[in-house]
């Protein structure tokens, strides 16, 4: 019998910045308390879907609303909360110069790069950050060195991109896919599904 492997993907709990509509990107921007109690669910949940979670492989993005929320679940599962590994590779999207600004802000001072990203989403690159398609590439890279069923902590532009690469997920439609924070999306032989 072969079994197929699983990547459980979670985005981060809930920050200050994604209450007000701010592009985070690569700013190191901290839960809120709405997040820290989603990144608890998020364990609970985890537990039903995965079995005993000490057989599974545990990776984050380095920024801290990741590595919080990764520290969460893995309290709620009863396993010590620092045994995980980090990987750059996993960071969120970079806006670039977008960063720290809401979709109103940037329309007024970058509406042509905005009526641009409107037209392509997937392959735009805001000025000094990365397309989606450069996104799929490091990020499929840090999943080819992660053994065995994963979960893995990260963003939304991030599980985005491996919904597209791992799921199939086609591009214009994963560009603008609203991934929610609470949730496990469950990437497995070709498809994926969201628990919550």
């Amino acid at each position: 019998m072969t079994t197929t492997r699983r990547y459980f993907l979670v985005r981060h709990g809930e920050t200050d910045w994604n209450v007000v509509g701010r592009l985070q990107g690569r700013r190191d921007v901290p839960l809120n308390a709405l997040g820290r109690i989603q990144a608890g669910r998020v364990g609970r949940v985890l537990h039903q879907l995965a079995g005993p979670p000490d057989r599974l492989t545990y990776v984050s993005s380095p920024l801290s609303r990741a590595v919080e929320t990764m520290r969460i679940l893995r309290t709620s599962l009863d396993l010590p909360a620092a045994d995980f590994r980090t990987d750059p590779r996993l960071a969120e999207i970079s806006f670039g110069q977008w960063e720290g600004q809401t979709w109103p802000e940037i329309r007024r001072r970058d509406h042509e790069g905005v009526r641009r990203r409107d037209l392509d989403p997937w392959n735009f690159t805001p000025p000094g950050g990365e397309s989606y398609g450069i996104l799929c590439d490091r990020v499929n890279a840090a999943c080819a060195e992660v053994e065995g069923e994963a979960v893995i902590v990260t963003h939304g532009g991030v599980i985005r991109a491996l919904l597209h690469v791992k799921a199939g997920m086609p591009e214009g439609e994963a560009a603008i896919l609203p991934v929610r924070q609470g949730a496990v999306y469950v990437v497995a032989g070709g498809g994926f599904e969201v628990a919550d």
